[in-house]
């Protein structure tokens, strides 16, 4: 099995255990559905260019955010942080199962998962793409 297929079926696994966790302890449904797709918001910053848009999109697409928020609500006993941190995980699970993965400053849709580029970009690890740019290589 190949690593980009581990970490989307890792990626399914998180998103099942949130969302019946987030039901389990009682979260409406309406809430979940509102918050569903609230991280994705954060690619309206890809409007400062992509490197900022990158950034920006991948502090809302890592788990640690919501890990930190639901550690929070638990630790509180704050409901709705817990509730909010749930979908959010649930969100980036997804995300991770269906192949969207966390983004390179070089294209949108260069990717940890997918190895996709944005045309006009050249494919291959981040790390050759700056050596080429440079003018160096790995040999």
């Amino acid at each position: 099995m190949q690593p980009t297929q581990i970490l989307r079926l890792e990626g399914a696994g998180l998103a099942a255990v949130a969302t019946a966790t987030y039901f389990t302890i009682g979260g409406p449904i309406w809430l979940f559905v509102v918050l569903a797709l609230a991280p994705d918001v954060s690619m309206l910053a890809y409007l400062g260019g992509a490197r900022v848009g990158s950034t920006v999109y991948n502090v809302f697409h890592t788990y640690l955010a919501p890990a930190a928020l639901g550690v929070v609500g638990v630790w509180f006993t704050v409901t709705p942080l817990t509730l909010i941190a749930l979908v959010w995980a649930a969100h980036i699970g997804v995300d991770r199962a269906v192949g969207y993965g966390l983004k390179y400053p070089t294209g949108f849709k260069h990717t940890h998962l997918s190895g996709d580029t944005d045309d006009g970009t050249p494919a291959g690890n981040p790390a050759e793409l700056v050596s080429s740019a440079a003018g160096k290589r790995d040999d």
